[in-house]
């Protein structure tokens, strides 16, 4: 039973030791993606409330 459980510890050890971590590079991707995104939400937002206050008004005129 010690050498199952010896052996189950080297293994979780290789494998922790493997994971990669979180690195820099990773964070500089990850910001290009989101720099469209965060520069094009704005204009996105501002679109669909428009869009829903003319659909409203398109109602209200609709029931008259």
């Amino acid at each position: 039973m010690k050498g199952w459980r010896r052996s189950k510890r080297k293994i979780f050890k290789h494998q922790s030791r493997r994971e990669e971590k979180y690195k820099f590079f990773d964070l500089v991707i990850e910001i290009l993606f989101w720099i469209p995104e965060i520069l094009i939400f704005p204009f996105r937002l501002l679109f669909w409330m428009l869009r829903g206050i003319g659909r409203i008004i398109g109602h209200i005129l609709d029931s008259i």
